[in-house]
């Protein structure tokens, strides 16, 4: 895996990727700024035990790649960002840790805004927050937007509104049924928007702790064992809301759903992966178009967070995800490709005007 790879692939086109490392806290990360064409570099700081050094560097430029995408799709003059902090949590965050990792985002004066991602919370963000001023997703003591997840959820659900406007004719999912890949801090909070919607949920979760909180908030969920038995029941829509990687060579064949929409990053496994859906009639919406919820929330804390400015915003996913969905049909491509187009059109026109010197 190399930053300066030009093969096309996700590694290649980075501005900038720097590996931090505090043997006293065990502190090793690493921050990747994908583009900056837009503004400040924007995305959360996953902390998780990857296998391998290659395999966090492998994460973080796809991760910050897919940001610059997002950023761009959801109209925030921001560039596109992440970070990873390679450990299991569980076992090696300290406030040391958080608050060394703080002071390696400020010794990038502003190119980069971190936040919450998975392994990383409200919390965590506040302490490192101690030690730079380029924080978003914090606690609404601290000013903050808190929990980013909560509007994440929300544009989902806009965007698997849309996607069944598209194939059904209605932007309803009542009376369809959804099936929901994780029920951690984005599924629980689709969940509920399904449910009030008039939807039939099945979901699965690794965590038993996910499942008994469903089984005592939402009684009606049917609990199934695994993803596995998850995509081949008979479902309407597939959720992928856990980690990346959801549609490989190995799911997509046996889907049974029409509709793709979830909130989990990178959920195409390889490219091709969308000509494959798109084969067996299964329309996807981008993972990055539908989940950019959470980076509006925590973008609008940018400017002073208002919660209600921000939903507005994130309600607007309905209507992007409605024009990518068109422009795939006129311009007979995949949804993703249509995306894609749209995200680099708006980064080299809105990016070319930082070219005029202001003096």
């Amino acid at each position: 895996m190399g930053v300066f790879d030009s093969d096309g692939t996700d590694a290649s086109g980075h501005e900038q990727v720097v590996f931090c490392q505090d043997r006293q806290t065990g502190l090793k990360a690493i921050i990747g700024i994908y583009s900056t064409a837009l503004g400040p570099a924007l995305g959360g700081t996953r902390f998780y035990p990857y296998e391998s050094e290659d395999a966090a560097l492998a994460d973080v430029l796809k991760l910050s790649r897919g940001m610059a995408y997002k950023n761009a799709l959801a109209g925030l003059d921001l560039g596109g960002g992440k970070a990873v902090i390679w450990g299991d949590p569980a076992r090696v965050k300290s406030e040391g840790l958080l608050r060394a990792y703080g002071r390696f985002v400020e010794s990038l004066h502003g190119r980069y805004y971190t936040a919450c991602d998975v392994g990383t919370y409200v919390p965590d963000m506040d302490l490192i927050a101690r030690e730079t001023r380029y924080v978003t997703g914090r606690s609404p003591e601290h000013g903050g937007a808190g929990d980013s997840s909560i509007l994440t959820a929300w544009g989902v659900f806009q965007g698997m509104r849309a996607a069944a406007e598209h194939t059904w004719g209605r932007p309803t999912l009542a009376g369809r049924t959804v099936g929901i890949a994780g029920l951690g801090k984005v599924g629980k909070y689709l969940a509920g928007h399904l449910v009030e919607d008039g939807a039939t949920v099945i979901a699965t979760d690794v965590n038993e702790a996910a499942l008994s909180w469903a089984r005592t908030t939402y009684p009606q969920i049917e609990l199934v064992a695994d993803t596995e038995t998850l995509i081949t029941s008979d479902l309407d829509v597939y959720a992928p809301c856990a980690l990346g990687g959801a549609l490989d060579d190995d799911t997509v064949p046996v889907l049974r759903a029409k509709v793709v929409t979830g909130g989990a990053n990178n959920q195409l496994a390889h490219p091709g992966i969308e000509k494959t859906l798109a084969e067996r009639g299964i329309l996807y919406t981008p993972d990055y178009l539908v989940n950019a919820g959470g980076v509006i929330q925590v973008a609008d804390e940018i400017e002073g967070f208002n919660f209600e400015r921000a939903k507005l915003r994130a309600t607007g996913i309905f209507e992007t995800t409605r024009r990518i969905l068109q422009m795939a049909d006129t311009e007979g491509v995949a949804p993703a490709v249509a995306a894609d187009r749209l995200a680099e059109q708006r980064m080299a026109e809105v990016g070319r005007l930082r070219s005029i010197y202001l003096g």
